[in-house]
């Protein structure tokens, strides 16, 4: 099907657009970490302002693209009653640093300003920018200051030239550890001797590197919080030095850490409760008394405590106290949430339009250890009615779930409307969720011509692995998601029999240099049975939408029947998206990326009756809070025309 001509050249225009305003950005990569190292240990050096600057080095690949159309010189104009102009001429990664910490820039507003006062600030400007510029590396920097006085009563210009010289280099580091640590490798602990080497490899600042006040600091933390993290909970430096040599351009680093005690776990003390079991808590503890510490342990913990619903406030803690390191206190600190709480919500959805939607949680049911959540969702393709019944977290965190659902969908041509109930069991951790259910499912399915009832018995075990760097906006990592099970059918025609349901599921998210990040998604589903007994339509497959094969409408794609889509019992679906961020710059566009997408895939009735549909198209994202906003615009082959879709968060099925 050809494309009409005004549809393929607005697209064009919008992928140009895209493109030219992406390769304008400097390179980045998006591959950023997500929790940023503590500050432990104390600044050392010059002035506060400086060296909390965070100021590429010389070297830095992208100053170059940030400084191509740069003229070199900042100019702070004088204003209405400004005493003097001031222009600064620096590399701009320094330049910025100076026009916001010289004093000359500071007070050239101040109208009372005198004469004499301007000429003190003028004399101290030279030190003032060498002290500012020595945190950053740059210690032979040479600055001259000029007043040029201006007739007719003009404000006199003051010019600040800086050459800030080479930047200087590590030489020599001397790393030296004492405490625990080090009276175990004394003792021959080869585990202790091998990572210690690891963490003197991953010293940030390695001979030859550029130093910084801002790295030098980094580094020390880095290398301190590695400790913390796995067992030496009260390590520390306890002392440190960096020799500047400014003839040669050299720094030499000497780092003297105390690792303290190896701390393990022991008595978990927990306050705050009123309603909720205290065992309830501890039936979610990832750990046994008498294990090492390690800082993940008490995160897994805490994250478990919050994904459990049941509290509004979580803090865990070890208690420090060096002389109970052999059976440390984990303090828990919980606040519970309320007893009931409802929500209303409001949204939309180019897979099924506009909707609204109401939801009430219960937290003590009958004043059993139950939450029962109940939710009404309505609109105008799609409308949803379900209550989920959840014990508390028994042993090793497992609950045990009772769900009613019915819901109702008018895609494709056919209306489709299901009952299920379920009884299982399911269990949360930071990286897998595992849910194992026996489900009774009722679907109908209405085409122009018929209207046909399947109904199964089925066991299910689904089980979802997230490895990613950031939950609600992943950009490096991999999750993956398995659907398995069987039971059997009796469909409308009273056949019964046997079938089984497998669905496999992967997304991948990798920085691809330059500032680019890559997406790929792959779905593959299969049920497999006699080729003349039916199954529910809901166990079944369709294809298209936001989260599948973009360019067509949600669950349009499929096999079709009296003139309507209806499932499958084949699918694959495969998506490949790039998108770079606007700009690293600007804070108003930091969060926006644009993207450009190719999306295929079908479901079928077997797999040589398999024609993936193709789309294509270029998109918008934005980072909230919440997770990615998706607006993309795509282009169906099969449909021959163009599709708007908008979407919100990541989805992890």
């Amino acid at each position: 099907m050809s494309w009409p001509i005004a549809s393929r050249r607005a697209l064009a225009c919008v992928a140009l657009a895209l493109v030219l305003a992406s390769t304008s950005a400097p390179a980045q990569d998006d591959g950023e970490r997500d929790e940023p190292l503590r500050s432990d240990a104390p600044a050392e050096a010059a002035t506060q302002a400086a060296s909390s600057e965070s100021v590429p080095a010389a070297d830095d690949e992208a100053a170059p693209r940030r400084s191509l159309f740069d003229s070199g010189v900042t100019t702070l104009e004088a204003g209405a009653n400004g005493a003097y102009r001031i222009e600064v001429r620096a590399p701009k990664r320094l330049r910025d640093l100076l026009v916001r910490h010289l004093d000359l820039a500071r007070f050239r507003e101040q109208p009372d300003i005198s004469p004499i006062e301007i000429g003190r600030l003028v004399a101290a400007a030279p030190a003032q920018a060498r002290a500012l510029l020595e945190p950053q590396g740059y210690f032979n920097a040479k600055v001259s200051v000029q007043r040029d006085e201006a007739a007719g009563g003009t404000p006199p210009t003051v010019r600040v030239q800086v050459d800030p010289g080479p930047s200087a280099r590590v030489g020599r580091v001397q790393l030296e550890m004492q405490g625990a640590f080090a009276q175990g490798m004394e003792a021959g602990d080869d585990g202790l001797r091998r990572r210690w080497q690891l963490l003197q490899s991953r010293w940030s600042l390695g001979s030859g590197t550029p130093f910084s006040q801002s790295a030098w600091n980094a580094a020390k933390n880095a290398l301190v919080t590695s400790l913390r993290a796995r067992g030496y909970a009260s390590a520390g430096i306890t002392g440190s030095g960096a020799q500047v040599d400014a003839e040669r351009n050299q720094v030499r680093l000497s780092v003297i850490v105390d690792s303290g005690p190896l701390y393990r776990l022991g008595a978990v003390r927990i306050e705050g409760l009123e309603r909720t079991p205290e065992q309830t808590a501890r039936n979610l503890l990832p750990f046994a008394p008498g294990a090492a510490y390690s800082e993940r342990l008490l995160l897994d913990y805490q994250e478990a405590l919050q994904k459990s619903g049941l509290y509004e406030g979580v803090a865990v803690e070890l208690d420090l106290d060096v002389q109970q390191a052999e059976r440390a206190t984990v303090m828990v600190r919980l606040r519970e949430h309320t007893t009931q709480s409802a929500q209303v919500s409001i949204g939309y959805s180019s897979n099924t339009g506009a909707r609204i939607g109401l939801e009430h949680t219960h937290r003590r049911v009958f004043g059993r250890d139950l939450v029962a959540t109940s939710r009404l969702e309505l609109g105008r393709l799609e409308r949803e009615v379900s209550l989920d019944l959840l014990t508390y977290p028994l042993e090793h965190g497992y609950r045990n779930l009772l769900a009613l659902k019915a819901d109702y969908l008018d895609a494709g041509g056919a209306i489709t409307q299901t009952q299920r109930l379920r009884v299982g069991r399911t269990r949360d951790t930071e990286n897998i969720d595992r849910l194992y259910y026996l489900e009774f499912n009722r679907t109908t399915v209405k085409t122009a011509n018929a209207r046909l009832a399947d109904r199964a018995l089925l066991g299910n075990y689904q089980w979802v692995r997230r490895d990613v760097n950031n939950l609600v906006f992943p950009t490096r990592g991999l999750i993956l998601g398995i659907q398995a099970g069987g039971g059997a059918a009796y469909d409308a025609d009273n056949e019964r029999g046997p079938f089984a349901r497998l669905v496999l599921q992967a997304t991948a998210y990798q920085p691809l240099g330059a500032g680019w990040l890559g997406q790929a998604r792959a779905e593959v589903a299969q049920v497999i049975k006699r080729p003349s007994l039916g199954v529910p339509d809901s166990l079944l497959f369709r294809a298209g939408g936001d989260d599948s094969v973009r360019g067509y409408g949600y669950r349009t794609l499929g096999p079709v029947r009296d003139g309507a889509v209806v499932g499958g019992p084949v699918l694959a679906t495969g998506s490949v998206e790039v998108m770079r961020r606007f700009s690293d710059d600007s804070p108003r566009w930091r969060n926006w990326y644009g993207a450009l997408f190719v999306d295929a895939g079908n479901a079928a009735v077997s797999w040589n009756e398999f024609d993936p549909a193709i789309g294509y198209g270029v998109g918008v994202r934005w980072r909230s809070p919440i997770g990615p906003l998706r607006v993309d615009l795509a282009y169906g082959e099969k449909v021959g025309a163009l599709r708007l879709h908008v979407s919100v968060g990541v989805t992890f099925r």
